[in-house]
């Protein structure tokens, strides 16, 4: 037995000799110049695996040779890998931050991976190092437009033709900006709720129009519900003004004259950026039925490579105590804020999303719920059309009759209309 384990041991330990051996035999020993070049040489004539293993071999000996790591990255780049070529660019950048070639290469290589916020975040950490680089804020201007900000888009972009007048890539940009570039929205939405008992289906639709502003947006709305053998009109207006950079605002007024809809509702709520790319807000919404719904919310918000994950709360004092709610969204981008799939799971009922009255018109909020909703986003006709499609399945308890619950299956389309 002991020397059938000693004959075991060596196997081991001459098999990891021999790979030490093997290991050492690969090490580079050459001119890194002239093996660069030959690299370069063969990624350009399609052989970029011969090309990377070659980079590679001469990094085992010249880390810091940073021109060879940023190649390297880029033909992972130009192969749709990624994120190996992040991690290069990233080391790169943290060795040798004053190494412009590198930062352009990786603002590049998210645009290509469909990360355009990340993108965006890398352009403007850039401009911090490179002031006015015609270059890097044209990059800059086509991660904003891949973001959905073409407003912000054009002024960057434009930034670059007040010093330089003939820049061609600048001139060209704002050429297929301007045939995209879109600031009027009108939208139609129409969604059915259907129950598992007690009610009949319940029908919404809205007709909306969206004024885009380099002072923020402003969506006029006429929202119209037919609940409990009932029609009702709702009118709405929602403004999104920029205060300054990286805080903007939420701000709502509706009004309606049945007790479908309160009365009067209205609410504001301020958005901060924050390092790391994370958004926080704070605000409330109000609710006027026969009597007075107020209602505290926020949101913590995440943006990592092209998702966003968000967290929100909604606190609803009453007579019963405080109710609380909370919903989590995630959202999985593609090629630009309107393309994207979103999931969103919440408890507990909200008042602003969920409205519901008793016999005295009263807002009810102390009603246990369950909530997962799936929705789907794109765009056609050159981001000329938006259309999305939402499921959404709930658990919810009967507001006349506690402890006993029904299902609710609610599917939503929508199509919104750009022009100029």
């Amino acid at each position: 037995m002991i020397k059938k384990s000693i004959i075991k041991l060596t196997l081991v330990f001459s098999f990891a000799f021999a790979l030490s051996a093997q290991a050492q035999e690969v090490t580079y020993n050459g001119d890194p110049d002239s093996s660069f070049e030959t690299a370069r040489k063969l990624a350009f004539n399609q052989q970029r695996k011969q090309a990377q293993d070659t980079l590679v071999n001469i990094l085992t000996k010249y880390p810091n040779y940073h021109e060879i790591r940023t190649f390297l990255a880029t033909t992972y780049a130009w192969d749709g890998d990624y994120k190996k070529a992040r991690k290069e660019f990233d080391q790169v950048i943290q060795k040798a931050p004053d190494n412009k070639e590198n930062w352009i290469a990786a603002i590049k290589n998210e645009s290509w991976a469909d990360a355009p916020y990340e993108a965006l975040e890398m352009a403007k950490k850039a401009l911090k190092k490179f002031p006015n680089d015609p270059e890097i804020t044209l990059l800059k201007a086509a991660a904003l437009k891949n973001t959905n900000n073409p407003l912000e888009a054009q002024s960057t972009a434009q930034e670059v033709l007040t010093k330089q007048p003939d820049n061609k890539e600048a001139i060209d940009f704002l050429e297929g900006l301007n045939s995209s570039l879109r600031t009027n929205t009108i939208g139609l939405r129409a969604s059915v709720d259907l129950y598992s008992k007690t009610f009949d289906p319940m029908q919404y639709y809205s007709l909306s129009y969206t004024k885009q502003t380099k002072y923020g947006s402003i969506i006029s709305r006429v929202n119209v519900n037919r609940r409990f053998q009932e029609n009702a009109a709702q009118l709405e207006v929602d403004m999104y003004p920029k205060i300054t950079k990286g805080l903007y605002a939420y701000i709502n007024v509706g009004y309606a004259n049945s007790f479908i809809f309160p009365v009067l509702r209205y609410g504001a709520e301020l958005y901060k950026s924050l390092p790391h790319s994370l958004e926080l807000s704070a605000g409330f919404r109000t609710l006027k039925y026969s009597t007075t719904t107020n209602i505290y919310t926020g949101s913590i918000g995440w943006y990592t490579g092209n998702s966003y994950w968000s967290l929100r709360p909604y606190f609803t004092p009453g007579e019963g105590g405080t109710s609380t709610s909370a919903a989590l969204n995630y959202r999985k981008y593609r090629s630009n804020a309107d393309n994207y799939i979103g999931l969103l799971f919440s408890m507990g009922v909200s008042p602003e999303i969920n409205q519901f009255n008793d016999a005295n018109n009263t807002a009810i909020v102390n009603l246990q719920t369950q909530r997962f909703n799936l929705s789907y986003f794109f765009t056609t006709n050159k981001n000329k059309n938006a259309w999305g499609a939402q499921f959404d399945v709930a658990h919810q308890e009967i507001s006349f009759d506690p402890g006993n619950y029904f299902w609710i299956y609610s599917l939503t389309v929508s199509w919104d209309l750009r022009f100029k």
